[in-house]
């Protein structure tokens, strides 16, 4: 099958089939164990649950949700596109210049769990520090960062199964969220969590079906030896410009570089629209730091393993009678419209390679959308409704705005998606360039939680000064760079490098000059006074619940639960502090510079460990985010099918051993202080002495 820019792999059945078919297949699924799940463990989705799963989720799930709203099909497709431009080094640092953030981002998780163990937002603990002007500051730039990152999603999905099936690119924009809304509605953040398991799964199994049909039994493959000489070959026929000797196997790539600092840059982007931290809430105080660096290291594979097996394999082929396009070389519109993937998929297996394709982009896209449902969902709700709207708001009436900001925002995320598609904006420039706008917001998001002298002025101008510093770089590069402004000139690997690494890096120095002349002295112990559950007491009791809590109750029952976890909670964010300091260096200095600086072109044998190596990491990561979460959850999951056998049903809520402590929570905090007491006693003996002595 010759394949042109206009040729597609399907008809368009095939492409509403998997949009339609396998989108309903997941929410009647979510829907179905949503009911069950309600039925026999009593998790009714109030607005707690909905936000947050009561706090409740583990470590392996953590670590699979991260892998997966992390993942959307500009993730699978850009790492193989610009591998196949650059060489090996492009997907070392696709996965390494963005994995990063998430291990980082773990100490972080750790420090916001111990520090505000009640919040449901990031930006609720921005309110309650600086008040509403920055508040409303951080709420914005959230909000631009979710909103462009979910239509972008939208956007690259559509042009994925219009390209490979024909669909109609609107008409795939506005199917591909339908059902995903429809779990997210009735199921919540727990509901997220469960689809992000089983898309990764998916993922990874097809990911290991492409690696070990490329390295081991392909007959146009079969070998990492094989893939080697076609490599070598490759390079040597059309060499690429910047990279030393022009060769495929090296990282002395001065773009490849660039693109590594590029996605560095717009890595961060991700952390700014609060979905990280809306999981960082969800989770069990004691899976927070595992989870993320767990997290981290796993989705590192999904770019770096992929793109060194699907984005090497297209530029091998390339020069084989077997490719598609062959003699060609595979077009501009077929790189920008990322078809290196599907194409490398067909040429190794077929038609059921491409269809593996589909199906990865779909829950890449599925995936990462309904976590920005939810995340914005939790911001409509706690920040602009219950912050400025209706303070006293509880239960159902929260429940109620949360399925309305979910509804309201996917509307706004396809018109704004069918908008970019009909502009043609690329969805590689959407990706690479949104982070120049939004990451100023980094270095002030971690001042709040670290830096007690932080100041309201320090947010809001640390971020918008930031901002416009990065755009004026952003700008400035470009215009003398190519002499003129265009998407063109801005599109280029140094001008976004530049904008991006201005946009992190320029509020290091703007916020501690403003602090400077305005600090503050932020009481930690406010998060902890100031933030409290919602009272869904009534909510609960509505479905039939006994052994109800108040949102007070709950409160204190956290707080408890930080106190007494307080000094664990601190060796954890110590040793995070450690992992953070490994992994960068690892990632991003002790790795790739030597090989980088010494201009080394892999040979046979090292190439050979590299895949090696890369089979691995790939297997451990694959355990780690399928079949850890099922043997963690292995007594609950037992427990529920035991249920439902022999239908055991109970309305009990919370066991009555809650219940007692509660009410011995209540007791302590009733009782006059004894230590006040006993002191008055002292002073007013005290006194009676002296009078006598007189």
């Amino acid at each position: 099958m010759a394949i042109d820019s206009q040729t597609q792999f399907f008809s368009p059945s095939v492409g509403w089939g998997i949009i339609i078919g396998v989108g309903a297949a997941f929410a009647l699924g979510m829907l179905t164990l949503s009911w069950l799940l309600a039925k026999y463990n009593n998790e009714i989705q109030d607005s707690e649950m909905l936000s947050t799963a009561k706090r409740s989720i583990k470590t392996g799930l953590i670590a699979s949700a991260v892998v997966s709203s992390w993942t959307i099909g500009s993730t699978l497709l850009l790492s193989c596109t610009d591998t196949y431009l650059l060489g090996h080094s492009a997907a070392w640092w696709y996965g390494a210049g963005a994995c990063v953030q998430i291990i980082i981002f773990a100490v972080a998780a750790i420090e916001l769990k111990r520090k505000a163990p009640n919040a449901h937002t990031f930006q609720e603990i921005v309110r309650v520090r600086y008040g509403k002007a920055a508040h409303l500051t951080m709420c914005a730039y959230s909000f631009g960062q979710q909103l462009f990152y979910t239509a972008n999603l939208l956007v690259n999905g559509a042009s994925v199964f219009s390209n490979i099936t024909g669909v109609s690119k609107e008409g795939s924009t506005v199917l591909l969220p339908l059902f995903v809304i429809i779990y997210t509605l009735i199921g919540g953040i727990k509901a997220t969590f469960l689809t992000d398991w089983t898309h990764v799964v998916i993922i990874y199994v097809i990911m290991l079906m492409f690696l070990f049909k490329a390295y081991t039994t392909s007959p146009l493959i079969g070998s990492p030896d094989k893939m080697y000489d076609l490599l070598v070959e490759a390079g040597q026929k059309y060499p690429v410009m910047g990279n030393w000797q022009g060769s495929l196997l090296t990282f002395r790539s001065i773009n490849g570089g660039l693109f590594g600092l590029i996605l560095f840059g717009a890595g961060w982007a991700a952390a700014v629209d609060s979905q990280l931290f809306q999981k960082a809430i969800a989770a069990n105080p004691a899976a927070a730091l595992t989870g993320y660096t767990l997290g981290g290291l796993c989705w590192f594979t999904l770019p770096y393993a992929l793109a060194t097996t699907m984005g090497l394999a297209c530029r091998a082929l390339e020069i084989t009678p077997e490719f598609p396009t062959y003699p060609n070389r595979l077009s501009a519109e077929q790189l920008n419209s990322g078809l290196v993937l599907p194409i490398s998929a067909y040429t190794l297996m077929g038609k059921g390679g491409t269809a593996a394709v589909l199906v990865m982009v779909f829950m890449a896209c599925t995936a990462a959308y309904s976590s920005e449902t939810v995340a914005v969902s939790s911001l409509w709700t706690y920040d602009i409704y219950k912050a400025y709207i209706n303070p006293q708001a509880t239960g159902k009436r929260l429940v109620m705005v949360t399925h309305a900001a979910v509804v309201v925002f996917s509307v706004c995320a396809i018109v704004l998606a069918i908008g970019l598609g009909q502009a043609n904006f690329d969805v590689s420039f959407i990706t690479t360039c949104i982070g120049i706008i939004v990451n100023v917001c980094i270095i002030p998001m971690g001042c709040t939680l670290f830096w007690r002298r932080m100041s309201a002025l320090g947010m809001i101008l640390g971020t918008t000064v930031s901002t416009g510093i990065s755009i004026a770089v952003w700008i400035g590069y470009a215009k003398a760079q190519s002499g003129t402004v265009t998407l063109a000139a801005l599109s280029t690997y140094e001008a976004l490098a530049a904008g991006n690494t201005v946009a992190v890096g320029v509020p290091a120095i703007v916020v501690p000059i403003v602090v400077y002349f305005k600090p503050a002295n932020f009481d930690w112990n406010k998060w902890k006074t100031d933030i409290h559950q919602d009272d869904n007491s009534e909510f609960d009791r509505a479905h039939g619940l006994t052994n109800v809590l108040s949102g007070e109750e709950l409160t204190e029952l956290v707080l408890e639960k930080e106190r007494a976890e307080d000094a664990l909670m601190i060796r954890r964010r110590n040793l995070g502090y450690v992992i953070v300091v490994v992994f960068v260096l690892f990632f991003l200095i002790l790795f790739p510079i030597p090989l980088y600086g010494t201009k080394y072109i892999f040979s046979k044998t090292f190439f050979r460990g590299y895949i090696v190596v890369t089979f691995l990491w790939v297997f451990f990561s694959a355990g780690v985010v399928t079949v850890y979460p099922v043997w963690e959850s292995r007594r609950g999951i037992a427990n529920l099918f035991r249920k439902i056998i022999h239908g055991e049903t109970t309305p009990q809520m919370y066991s009555d051993d809650t219940l007692s402590r509660v009410q011995t929570l209540r007791s302590r905090a009733s009782a006059p202080d004894r230590s006040s007491a006993d002191a008055d006693v002292v002073v007013k003996n005290d006194v009676v002495v002296k009078l006598e002595s007189l």
